[in-house]
């Protein structure tokens, strides 16, 4: 049973006073000097985690903020990791990008320094250049690892450091365990010492990364097009904006377009260069209509076909398609994700090019209309947990296997990948697909949200939504820990009308089927979700989020019509809010929202 719970924490001033009198930057002391009781809290305790998914935090003074020193720190683990494996890995070295955000080039230079005093070599890249670019440096320069430099999509007073192995995949949970346990042998973050960087060049142990990695990106890149003809067909008529939200895609992005055959791209000019504030939106991120209006705007007085948005790292994009109507709609990932699966596999069953042994691969959180358009091509299935590490790490061992073969991977949250010569998701590969995808069906006389229509029609209207609860600082984290909890430890049989048919632990690894009381493995590594499925295939999920103090709520339902599934995604949401409500009022909390 789940016991209500006081939060107690003792105000960590040994750690807050051995950073008060340390060599540091002005605006760090000064950030110091002005910390009350609370802050020095929030700030010194705990040690900022390192993950799977690396680092991620807002930027700022204190153990719990990612600055020079932790990034020094988890850098120093990573370089330890990297010795103790011997052999070429510290010669082969790191390849290091970063994106736009506050001191992603400071940050980048220090990692690349402590490595250097390590003995391990640095590539770095001269400029900011997207997360995918960085998988695929891993992959053609053969570095034993990768870093990048970025926190997404969040607000501009994050950072983040992610760390790839020489797969080009971000770490899976044994290596970054290994890491881990380096990073927390660092017994005192202010003490890593950096190599001086003309030494470290001198040494040939800071190296730059310059243009010509990015050119054989792009060559690969084009070798992926499915559909040559349609580009020349339609490249001079397709009317396409483009936004990079301030970001590292700008370039990338126009420069594929542009090899590929599309001459008609405009750019959103207020937000096509590199802004760490992302001063014209409230989030650099493509999944919110809001990040786009500006690129709406400027496709609504051109009449463009399609917006192409990309978050700051470009490995997510976000679709907005012009209807026959002239109005503007933006996409869901899950719907975006579906259309350039049918594209795929219809265009490659034309060219008698569909493997027997075919795989595609989306999250657990995904919609399974992607699943039932793949069977329709023979093509199976496969969940894994969400991040795609986890995909990344499927597509590792078929390619080592040649069991199955690899042809797209997706998220919900706008991430896609259709080319495995990048182990990620790749907003830039993901622009030129749709691009071409419009094209296509533009030489066919029909629109995207058409050819979305017929989707549905074929395969059932399938609805998804996304609601998160916001709960901030550490007492947060637990908090969201016992709403899930909650939900894991309480059987719950019966949401509004549906009745529940089976319940999925992610973290015990047991699906509980109710009709039957039986339970089935599940055949993925633990992680803290909880799927709940019900009668008429309708489901919804929660899961803490990795990257920003949020518990998630997925929810999605079928609809023989549009209106139907409209109407049943409103009431389920609302019977699921209601339960977590009630599940809130248990716990005592207070949450904001969003």
């Amino acid at each position: 049973m789940l016991e209500q719970t006081q939060l107690t924490y003792t105000v960590p001033f040994d750690a807050y006073k051995r950073w008060s009198m340390a060599d540091m930057p002005a605006w760090m002391k000064q950030e110091l000097a002005q910390m009350d009781e609370a802050a020095i809290k929030e700030c010194f305790g705990s040690q900022l985690a390192f993950g799977t998914g690396g680092l991620r935090a807002e930027i700022g003074a204190g153990t719990n903020r990612i600055n020079m020193f932790t990034v020094r720190k988890v850098t120093k683990g990573l370089a330890d990791y990297l010795n103790q494996l011997g052999g070429s890995a510290p010669e082969r070295g790191v390849a290091i990008a970063y994106d736009s955000r506050r001191f992603s080039k400071e940050f980048a230079d220090e990692a690349a320094l402590v490595l250097a005093e390590n003995g391990v070599r640095a590539y770095v890249f001269d400029e900011l250049r997207p997360t995918p670019l960085l998988s695929f440096a891993v992959r053609h320069l053969g570095t034993a690892a990768g870093i990048v430099i970025t926190a997404s999509h969040n607000p501009p007073e994050y950072n983040g450091y992610k760390v790839y192995g020489e797969d080009g995949c971000q770490l899976p949970p044994a290596a970054a365990d290994a890491i881990t346990e380096a990073v927390d042998r660092v017994e005192n973050e202010l003490t890593v010492r950096v190599m001086d960087k003309a030494e470290a060049i001198e040494k040939e142990l800071y190296i730059s990364i310059g243009h010509e990695v990015e050119e054989a990106y792009h060559t690969r890149l084009l070798k992926g097009i499915q559909n040559t003809a349609a580009i020349r067909e339609a490249g001079d008529t397709l009317k396409i904006v483009y936004t990079p939200l301030h970001g590292s895609g700008n370039r990338p992005v126009r420069e594929i377009l542009a090899r590929a055959g599309f001459r008609n791209v405009l750019t959103v000019k207020e937000q096509e260069l590199p802004d760490s504030e992302f001063s014209t939106v409230s989030s650099p991120n493509p999944e919110e209509k809001a990040a786009l209006a500006l690129a709406i705007d400027l496709a609504s007085a051109n009449e463009a076909d399609i917006v192409l948005g990309t978050d700051p790292d470009a490995d997510r994009v976000g679709v907005a398609v012009r209807k026959a109507s002239g109005e503007y709609v933006c996409l869901t990932g899950n719907q975006t994700g579906a259309l350039m699966l049918d594209y795929i596999l219809s265009q490659r069953q034309y060219r008698n090019d569909l493997p027997s042994n075919g795989i595609v691969m989306k999250t657990i959180v995904t919609s399974e209309l992607g699943r039932v358009i793949a069977s329709r091509y023979g093509v199976e299935t496969m969940d894994t947990l969400t991040g795609f590490k986890y995909i990344g790490e499927k597509i590792a061992q078929f390619e080592q296997t040649g069991e199955k073969q690899f042809l797209f991977g997706y998220e919900e949250s706008y991430g896609y990948l259709f080319d495995a010569f990048v182990r990620d998701k790749d907003a830039v590969q993901s622009c030129l697909l749709v691009s071409e995808m419009a094209a296509y069906y533009k030489t066919k006389g029909m629109t995207l949200d058409r050819v979305l229509d017929e989707l549905y029609r074929t395969h059932g209207y399938f609805m998804e939504g996304l609601h998160s609860i916001t709960l901030t600082g550490l007492e947060g984290i637990v908090r969201i820990n016992q709403m899930t909890n909650y939900l894991r430890e309480h059987l719950i049989s019966k949401i509004g009308s549906w009745r529940v048919s089976s319940i999925s632990d992610y973290q015990s690894g047991s699906e509980l089927h109710l009709t039957s009381n039986t339970r089935k493995p599940i055949d993925l590594p633990s992680s803290n979700v909880v799927k709940y499925i019900l009668d008429d295939g309708a489901w919804f999920a929660v899961r803490p989020s990795g990257t920003e103090p949020k518990l998630k709520i997925y929810f999605s339902v079928i609809g023989e019509t549009a209106e139907e599934a409209q109407n049943k995604l409103s009431l389920l949401r609302d019977q699921v809010l209601n339960l977590m409500d009630n599940i809130k009022m248990y716990l005592g909390l207070e949450v904001v929202q969003k």
